[in-house]
């Protein structure tokens, strides 16, 4: 039978390589170069950007829009318009550039989230870089109607919020080839990062019009860049990048754009009354929010050379000659605060990705987030946190511990068996349990516990990763940024120094080979923790002196036993 120092060390460390080697892996993955297709683009390309997305114009009292359908006509003829002047909105949270060209939102500079690499810079999330394309594209479906190759016409070029109001407006205005006059509407709110825009349409000509709004996304699939989310220089960040469609049927659904180009079978619905399609990557979420109860139609599709869309197409039923309607839909744009998105739209908040043990890890967030409530300080939130777990998990760590205490004592009776079995492995490992029987200590006692608390740790693993507080989070002294590296290592060595001391509490394992391998493992896991966050490698410390002190209080209890025992 296996010795309980063996199966520890398989269980804990094989968990733990695995999830350090697959974050090792992410970490140094080659960046996706960038396309033709993506440096090519510019605000004042009219002919740069894919053609919006395709439906048929169905009869009058269709309510929805088709999948099959005409392709969207070209740039209209508009009014001189200078496009490559942008308009510029400032409000509490951010600045934004819309451009006249098409009305749309071609820049995103968040004031209160800022780049990983200058702290002292606000973080711009949204805006037509090549090596990381990202605009959103917005307009009208229908034969003559303006669409995001259209030249808007602005009321102003700047806006502000101003004090003691609490939205401010953008029009912008446009007629299309058979008369229709549009008016484009976006709406910035204090304290939102969402958006409304709409279409108000006026059917000026002589025939119906039935007119389609697409709302979407152009993306390229290069990682999100080092200021947003420190995916490429920082280890351990293993979250999901790429399109999501949420509905009530079939709940939060990711499209990897890999599957995009393969063309598979998507798992989402086509068409549905609600829901919402997003963008996501780590920390920071865009999302179209089309109204509850209004019927439309979600896509995803590959436009280009490393160039995707992501969107919905929305409907407003026929507009007789002389009839005005009225098409829109919200955008959120911004951090993955989960509260903030639960209270922005049903089920936006499950873009925080929490891995696979999300069932465990949402109850740790919460209970993390009222700790911080309390002390106003995430690194003593994560030390009060894993003593709470230290506690919860005592009887069964103090089990555990008390097992591996017990083997430490049997430590010189083992070696007279092996030197006197020598090679003969059969006859040591029966002379081994005989010694286990005797003394009535349970080599496999120490296993048990330590499953149960791997699904925990992994989870909490996963929350310290997704969770955008802990970005720019302070501690103490020179740890500024949580979500960034140790940048002295000084927590590193500590956890070396740690795990060195702990295996020396721990008994020695029988096989000469893996006492080898504990004894390098403080530092080989201390070289992966160089790159890993902040956050994570003080849980880590602290779960190591918290276990070198119970371990030690478990074998000095031992020890004096045993001495009593000898003594009677």
């Amino acid at each position: 039978m296996m010795e309980t120092q063996r199966l520890i060390a398989l269980v804990v460390f094989s968990v733990s390589a695995f999830m350090l080697w697959e974050a090792w892996q992410k970490q140094n993955a080659p960046h996706v170069p960038p396309t033709a297709a993506a440096t090519a683009a510019s605000p004042t390309g009219p002919n740069t950007v894919p053609a919006a997305p395709t439906v048929s114009a169905p009869a009058a009292n269709a309510p929805a829009p088709s999948a099959a359908a005409p392709a969207v006509p070209g740039a209209q003829a508009a009014p001189v318009v200078d496009t490559s002047k942008p308009i510029v909105v400032k409000t509490d949270l951010f600045d934004v550039e819309i451009t006249p060209l098409g009305g749309d939102i071609r820049r995103v500079t968040m004031k209160k989230q800022h780049s990983a690499l200058d702290p002292s810079q606000p973080l711009t999330f949204v805006e037509p870089d090549p090596k990381h394309y990202f605009v959103t594209q917005t307009g009208l479906l229908g034969e003559g109607l303006p669409n995001h190759k259209t030249a808007y016409q602005p009321e102003q070029y700047e806006y502000t919020l101003p004090e003691g109001k609490d939205s401010v407006e953008v029009r912008l205005k446009a007629t299309g080839a058979d008369g229709a006059e549009v008016v484009k509407r976006l709406t910035f709110h204090r304290d939102e990062y969402v958006i409304d825009e709409a279409f108000d349409i006026t059917n000026r000509s002589a025939k119906p019009i039935v007119p389609f709004a697409y709302f979407q996304f152009l993306r390229d699939s290069n990682p999100p860049p080092q200021e947003a989310s420190q995916t490429s220089s920082f280890g351990g960040v293993t979250t999901f990048t790429g399109p999501a469609v949420y509905t009530e049927e079939s709940h939060f659904v990711k499209v990897n754009f890999k599957d995009i180009d393969a063309g598979k079978q998507l798992a989402y619905p086509q068409k549905a009354k609600d829901g919402w399609v997003a963008i996501v990557q780590h920390y920071f979420v865009s999302a179209w929010l089309p109204k509850e109860g209004v019927e439309r139609e979600y896509f995803t599709r590959r436009v280009g050379d490393n160039l995707y869309t992501a969107g919905t197409v929305i409907g407003d039923g026929t507009l007789a000659p002389g009839a005005s309607g009225s098409i829109g839909a919200s955008v959120y744009i911004g951090p993955q605060e989960t509260q903030r998105l639960a209270k922005v739209a049903p089920g936006l908040d499950v873009v925080v990705d929490y891995g696979w043990l999300k069932v465990i890890a949402v109850p740790i967030y919460t209970v993390l987030k009222w700790i911080h409530s309390v002390v106003q300080n995430w690194g003593w939130s994560i030390i009060i946190f894993t003593v709470l777990i230290k506690l919860i998990f005592y009887p069964l760590n103090a089990k555990a511990g008390r097992s591996m205490a017990q083997m430490k004592v049997l430590g010189p009776k083992m070696e007279k068996l092996k030197e006197m079995y020598g090679e003969d492995r059969q006859k040591l490992n029966q002379a081994m349990m005989e010694l286990y029987r005797q003394e009535k200590v349970n080599p496999l006692g120490g296993c048990l516990p330590i499953l149960v608390q791997i699904p925990v740790f992994i989870a909490l693993y996963w929350v310290l990763l997704a969770s955008i507080e802990l970005r720019h989070a302070p501690w103490l002294g020179w740890i500024h940024d949580l979500s960034a590296p140790d940048p002295f290592f000084i927590l590193p060595v500590i956890y070396a120094v740690s795990m060195f001391v702990q295996t020396r509490l721990n008994p020695a394992p029988a096989d000469p080979v893996q006492a080898k391998v504990m004894m390098i493992m403080p530092i080989v896991f201390s070289v992966f923790f160089l790159f890993f966050p902040a956050g994570l490698v003080l849980y880590w410390v602290c779960q190591n002196l918290l276990s070198i002190v119970q371990q030690w209080h478990i074998n000095k209890t031992l020890a004096n036993e045993a001495k009593a025992k000898a003594r009677r």
